[in-house]
């Protein structure tokens, strides 16, 4: 990926200076999800996408992590280590993992049981970008997490106990790897009765607002500009760009692709902006007329994380992620189902 220091600011030299100094100072590790701007991203120890970031910090000896994203990752972390203080420098919100809370989960249990199938054949799959009171509900039914990574395999896993996939809380992601595997799905609360009960795979409709924006038209566009271009989408896309796609991966799939595509390739990438902009430098483009920048991603700055730390120092760290323990009970269970399976 490209080199970000490059692109620091003057007045940025402060903070860098006192963050590298903290670091070095503190029994404390940072952490940056890709989405995350550039000179935050470059000041972390540890950086990837959800399922990376999820197993690497699970490991970490340091007695804090200052985790740079939004806040399930957050707790994430400290539900498979509870032991562990997590601090975030800004409490940021997924707005997708805010569109499904524990009463909307279980009115779409409901739901299904309404349409005559039984709880005991729902075997529900969240998605890793939903809060821990979902990965709890989850992991209560006998349920797992998932990320854009291993949502296949996790699927397929599922589909061998013979009953019904619950997959919340992104439709797209859902119903992407249903037609991937040529499976019946449908959306709750959009689709027919009919159409529900028929289906494998059934879909709470959330939705991740960063990867709405791209749309058909702008693979047509660069499609007709580059006739010889490639096409490298999140699985959070809408299907219908993700059928015009010739590359479908994680945020860490994308990056692997696009590496080792020869350098006089062009290719439009269909995710988060932060993250295509530390791609190669050649010819390599985002696939929106605007800029698909996560807003709550991009919430962290590096005077953020320097406050932090300094409130670490000061011994008066603010912004620590607190899970109510029978929470971090079932929703542990959830997510240590999906790593035995990796």
């Amino acid at each position: 990926m490209v080199d970000v220091s490059k692109k620091f600011m003057k007045e940025d030299e402060f903070y860098i200076s006192e963050i590298q100094r903290l670091k070095e100072k503190l029994p404390v590790t940072v952490v940056a999800h890709f989405y995350q701007k550039d000179e935050v991203f470059a000041m972390a120890d540890i950086t990837g996408d959800s399922l990376e970031l999820a197993k690497k910090t699970i490991v970490d000896e340091n007695e804090f992590v200052v985790f740079c994203g939004v806040a399930f990752m957050g707790e994430s972390v400290k539900v498979m280590n509870p032991a562990k203080r997590v601090i975030m420098p800004k409490m940021a919100c997924c707005s997708m993992a805010t569109m499904i809370d524990g009463k909307f989960y279980d009115d779409s249990v409901k739901t299904l049981e309404n349409y005559g199938i039984q709880k005991d054949d729902i075997l529900p799959i969240t998605y890793i970008n939903s809060s821990a009171e979902i990965k709890a509900k989850v992991g209560e039914m006998g349920g797992l997490v998932c990320t854009s990574s291993n949502a296949e395999d996790i699927i397929k896993n599922g589909l061998a106990t013979g009953k019904k996939i619950l997959f919340v809380p992104d439709r797209c992601l859902g119903q992407n790897i249903a037609n991937k595997m040529n499976l019946k799905s449908s959306i709750i609360g959009v689709d027919s009765q009919e159409d529900i009960t028929e289906s494998v795979i059934i879909c709470y409709d959330g939705f991740c607002s960063v990867h709405q924006l791209f749309v058909p038209e702008d693979v047509d566009f660069y499609r007709e500009k580059y006739p010889e271009i490639k096409v490298a989408v999140h699985p959070e896309c809408d299907p219908k760009v993700v059928a015009k796609a010739d590359f479908v991966g994680s945020t860490s799939q994308l990056i692997k692709y696009v590496d080792e595509l020869p350098k006089e390739q062009k290719v439009v990438v269909g995710t988060e902006y932060n993250l295509v902009n530390r791609m190669r430098e050649e010819n390599t483009f985002v696939l929106s007329s605007s800029k698909p920048e996560c807003p709550t991603m991009n919430e962290t700055t590096l005077e953020d994380l320097y406050r932090t730390l300094k409130s670490i120092e000061d011994n008066a760290p603010f912004y620590e992620v607190s899970v109510d323990e029978n929470v971090i009970k079932n929703a542990k269970l959830s997510l240590e189902r999906m790593l035995a399976l990796k």
